[in-house]
């Protein structure tokens, strides 16, 4: 029984590691509404309306920064936005420069 004992303390130490190395790899959510992010990239309208050959305006890639990875992902898997290409968002974080990991399309 001793042994046993012993051994639960590593066990539960090996987890948390595991946990914590898990988490370090994963990017934060978006603290952002739906709304409130789609709000904040309206200097992007021009850029994302479908066949725009319009490249992102300076408000538009400051809008994309301060937006962040997870809330741009948010917002292309949310639901369908009216007068904006999916594929031309997730484009604008390599237009405007940004180091952005790409979003994991959830279909």
């Amino acid at each position: 029984m001793k042994l046993f004992e012993s051994k639960v303390p590593w066990f539960f130490l090996v987890l948390y590691c595991i946990t914590i190395l898990g988490a370090k790899g994963q990017s934060t959510p978006c603290t952002s509404t739906f709304f409130s992010a789609l709000v904040q990239l309206l200097p992007c309208r021009t850029a994302v309306a479908p066949f725009s050959p319009i490249p992102p305006s300076d408000d538009c890639c400051n809008a994309v920064m301060a937006l962040g990875q997870p809330c741009l992902c948010f917002l292309v898997n949310g639901p369908p936005i009216s007068g904006v290409d999916r594929n031309m968002a997730l484009q604008l974080p390599e237009k405007c420069a940004a180091n952005f990991e790409p979003c994991d399309i959830m279909k």
